[in-house]
């Protein structure tokens, strides 16, 4: 089904003539991920976005699909557990997007290290039991100090006393949104970007009916009917759950910035994605990954204050991380003029809930023999001898200095939530990129049953756990070999391997709708050119 600038003036048009059931501010992953799974289990949905698709926290992220190994500093084995299933139903329902990717995790003697060598082995054993690791060729790693720089030579030296490797995935975030809208719209959804939410429309009892909204590329006033609007705006959460409210306002939430500086591989040389503490005893991790001709890294993590639709980058963020970058990696000598590019983006984080850390960690000890009780409690809970709560109280008894004392920005949950207001909003918030489909899936059960209760309307979902998104009809099982297959459909019409196989990782099963796109509207020339400008 076509998605285009002409199918988005045809959605707007019925989105005004219509009574939706399901209205969606906010075109990010989750708004997609809803859309997606609304469309599909036949609820008549639309969704607008203020700017373009995924521009906002979407596409700022680290550009990996976690499994949260991070949490573990915390030892947060629920986290770590839901994370790194809901990892593997990505893999699956997006089998192109995902891209398996060893970490290497260098540990330095110093004050405020979160792992020593053997807690750093606990940390990905459990990892890798919790991740169902189960091939030798992915399984976890601990390395020696010479091991370590074989892999990264140009990693500092001084107080390296080893390292371990573990599996984890680099992810085109942006793309993934993409192609959860591209599905939405083919099952139905209608679905426009640049048009901004303004205010609800409310019946004379208060409660939504409605949006206020505004074309932002013609300057046309619109207004869309909805029986219900969720709110998927990300860190603009509250200003959404704001407009028509006469109380007092609503403040969920608490956007932190993350901010990734980008520069020429031949400045900073990593062969492999690398995560290490940042060596300023401030409790954060700090990620430095290669991509193409390209190395960046990242992340900061502190309160943001300003506009949330353009964060930006300041020289404190610049400083802050050359100047870790410069100590793990002493002959790079990096300046901010061997910058090439950087990006900010806001972190969904919801104030109020309990610490589950996204950059930052503690400097608690743990001793032997909580971690060797909470291996046992998790190798019995895999094999179905224990419960999540034996876990948890597992957890729980760890002999650790961990507890939280005071929210730090790096310690602020990482959890969703979905809320209702008086006014009938609903608001789905928080979370990670990993989540977005489990987020949806919670949101629409809770959809459905209003629309029954109220509105006698029954709908079935649909598995989101089996369903593909756009370009997702590949066996995940095969990934390799059949967008090796379908890369050679490229060759037969004149491209050649290299360029075929980058538009198969990057549009799936979807390459062969490019290719008879190709052969019905360009000439080859064209086609090449497409390819050569890697336009995403």
């Amino acid at each position: 089904m076509e998605f285009s600038k002409k199918t988005r003036q045809t959605s707007l048009q019925k989105m005004k003539e219509k009574n939706l059931d399901l209205l969606i501010i906010g075109g990010g992953i989750t708004g997609a991920g809803v859309a997606l799974q609304a469309a599909a289990s036949g609820i008549d949905t639309a969704l607008i976005e203020m700017q373009d698709f995924a521009e906002g926290t979407s596409s700022r992220s680290t550009k990996l699909v976690h499994g949260g190994l991070r949490y573990l500093k915390q030892f947060d084995v629920e986290v770590v557990s839901d994370t790194v299933s809901e990892r593997a139903v990505v893999q699956k329902i997006a089998p192109h997007i995902p891209k398996p990717d060893p970490m290497l995790l260098p540990v330095y003697e110093e004050a405020g290290s979160t792992f020593s060598l053997f807690r750093l082995k606990v940390a990905m054993d459990l990892y890798d039991l919790l991740a169902g690791v189960n091939q030798t060729d992915m399984a976890n790693k601990v390395l020696t100090k010479e091991e370590v720089l074989e892999r990264v030579p140009d990693l500092k030296k001084e107080g390296l006393v080893g390292g371990g490797v573990y599996l984890d995935f680099r992810n085109n975030d942006a793309r993934l949104v993409i192609e959860n809208i591209k599905k939405a719209n083919q099952d139905g959804a209608l679905i426009a970007n640049h048009v901004r939410a303004d205010d609800f429309i409310l019946d004379a009892n208060g409660k939504i009916i409605g949006v206020k909204a505004t074309d932002l590329l013609t300057g046309e006033n619109l207004e869309i009917k909805a029986k219900l609007v969720i709110n998927t705006t990300g860190p603009r959460s509250d200003v959404i759950r704001n407009f028509s409210n006469l109380g007092e306002k609503i403040n969920r939430m608490r956007p932190t910035k993350g901010v990734h500086l980008v520069v020429d591989s031949k400045k900073l040389k990593v062969p492999q994605p690398v995560y290490f503490d940042s060596g300023l005893a401030d409790g954060r991790m700090i990620f430095v990954l290669p991509r193409e001709d390209k190395t960046y890294f990242g992340t900061t993590d502190t309160d943001y204050k300003g506009d949330l639709a353009k964060p930006t980058v300041n020289q404190e963020d610049v400083d802050y991380l050359l100047k870790i970058v410069n100590n793990r990696f002493p002959n790079s000598k990096l300046t901010i003029d061997d910058i090439e590019s950087a990006w900010a983006g806001l972190r969904p984080l919801i104030s109020g809930n309990s610490a589950s850390d996204y950059n930052g960690g503690n400097s608690g000890k743990i001793s032997d023999e909580s971690f060797d009780a909470l291996i046992d409690t998790v190798k019995a809970y895999l094999n179905n001898e224990k419960t999540r709560d034996d876990v948890e109280k597992s957890v729980s008894k760890l002999e650790s200095s961990t507890s939280e004392k005071s929210l730090d920005p790096s310690a602020v949950s990482r959890g969703s939530s979905f809320e209702r207001d008086d006014n009938g909003l609903l608001t789905l918030a928080g979370g990670k990129i990993t989540d977005y489909r489990k987020m949806a899936e919670g949101a629409l059960e809770k959809i459905v049953d209003i629309l029954k209760d109220e509105y006698n309307q029954e709908y079935k979902l649909i598995d989101s756990t089996t369903y593909p998104v756009s370009g997702g009809e590949i066996n995940p099982n095969k990934v390799d070999e059949e967008l090796a297959t379908l890369a050679q459909s490229g060759e037969k019409y004149g491209l050649n391997y290299e360029d075929s196989l980058y538009l198969a990782n990057l549009y799936g099963s979807k390459i062969i709708c490019l290719i008879k796109i190709k052969i019905l509207f360009f000439d080859r020339f064209i086609m090449k050119n497409i390819v050569i400008l890697k336009i995403k």
